[in-house]
């Protein structure tokens, strides 16, 4: 074959605006528009009735064009993860970020003192060295950044757990050049998959009486806590009544996935699916079985295989690299081959980074492709 003709062969774009969803090829992203925006809504309505601001998680999604639409509905600001993660959003206008991790490494600390004169940015800490770090890379670089104590509330990852040494972080992130002391990050992630609710509303109580022994603390000693920043979307219901927080974190509450699903909710607060995975019927060897094109290259299934959405009887039983196997239970109708069907996700936020676009569609109909830019921005 000539280099000519190899040059002229290029991938399509998986859709077109105006595609209807059953022509999308596949395996493809896609968000339902009308749950999404449901979702959006509805986060915001409940931060603004508790009276805290909401900063989502960009990890979740990666996708500037999201996080727009979230501060443009009134969000404070997003998190994001990674401070390469930060980057994309920066670049998209995004002009309030906290690095809800604590961030080493002498590379690192260069961009964050670049982000740092671009935009407002916050960064969690747990260690007098690495705010000493951070004090030399914001004074090399001219800038100025918030920085938040992490406390554990009872995930047991970072964060301190001793009165002493917070008061001793606080005390010197006021001191040292470059940096400002806001307050507390308070995140506590197991409890977000806790199934039951009762479950959910006593851990989570517990984490906030938490945070604000810790606020009282420092307050007490003349020190101004402004910012306690945490939740997620399988607390939020419970931290932002709890009073304590003045930012909720949570960040899959616009897609949902299958392992939110398997909580039980029944609160105020019952989000929708929004975020599938398109797949192709690509192989119907048995009446039994059928195999997609879909499989760990499209979806994260360290909390189990993708979940087939609107269709009874059938059941994503395996998921290996390309292919995901999908029983058909007795008296279901096996779909046709060459069929596309929805897939729910276990997991949105590693699906999300192994994807580098988004179909966004609208009553079945493809409305535009979302780029995820910052897919792969982990360091």
């Amino acid at each position: 074959m000539s280099q000519e003709v190899i040059r002229g062969i290029a991938l399509p774009p998986a859709a077109q605006p105006g595609d209807p969803l059953a022509r999308v090829d596949t395996p493809s992203l896609a968000l339902d528009l009308t749950a999404f925006e449901a979702n959006l809504r509805a986060m915001q309505a409940w931060a603004d009735r508790h009276e805290v601001a909401l900063r989502p998680h960009a990890k979740a999604h990666k996708c500037p064009q999201i996080a727009l639409r979230q501060v443009a509905l009134g969000a404070r600001g997003i998190c994001c993860q990674k401070v390469s993660e930060a980057l994309p959003f920066v670049a998209a206008g995004i002009r309030d970020i906290h690095i809800s991790n604590e961030v080493v490494g002498a590379a690192k600390m260069t961009l964050l003192g670049q982000l740092a004169r671009a935009a407002k940015i916050s960064v969690c800490v747990d260690n007098a060295q690495n705010l000493a770090q951070l004090s030399a890379a914001m004074v090399q670089a001219g800038a100025e950044i918030d920085v938040l104590v992490e406390v554990d509330v009872g995930q047991g990852r970072c964060g301190v757990s001793d009165d002493a040494t917070v008061l001793a972080l606080a005390q010197q992130a006021r001191a040292l050049p470059g940096l400002n002391f806001a307050g507390l990050q308070a995140y506590h992630g197991s409890v977000q998959h806790y199934r039951t609710r009762e479950e959910r509303a006593t851990v989570s109580r517990q984490a906030a009486r938490i945070a604000a022994s810790y606020a009282q603390l420092l307050r007490e000693s003349g020190i101004a806590c402004d910012t306690i920043t945490g939740g997620g979307t399988g607390s939020v219901e419970f931290d932002a009544a709890s009073g304590v927080y003045t930012e909720l974190q949570a960040g899959s509450y616009a897609f949902m996935d299958g392992d939110y699903g398997a909580n039980e909710w029944g609160g105020p607060l019952n989000f929708k699916n929004s975020l599938f995975l398109l797949s192709t019927v690509m192989s119907a060897p048995t009446p039994d079985r059928v195999v997609l094109d879909a499989g760990l290259k499209s979806a994260s299934a360290e909390c189990g295989p993708p979940a087939v959405y609107g269709e009874s009887g059938l059941t994503c039983t395996a998921i290996n690299d390309e292919h995901s196997v999908v029983r058909v239970e007795p008296g279901a109708t096996a779909p046709a081959l060459g069929s596309v069907l929805r897939l729910v996700p276990a997991h949105v936020d590693p699906t999300f980074n192994l994807h580098d676009g988004l179909v966004v569609f609208k009553d079945g109909v493809v409305q535009d492709i979302w780029e995820i830019s910052a897919r792969g921005f982990s360091r």
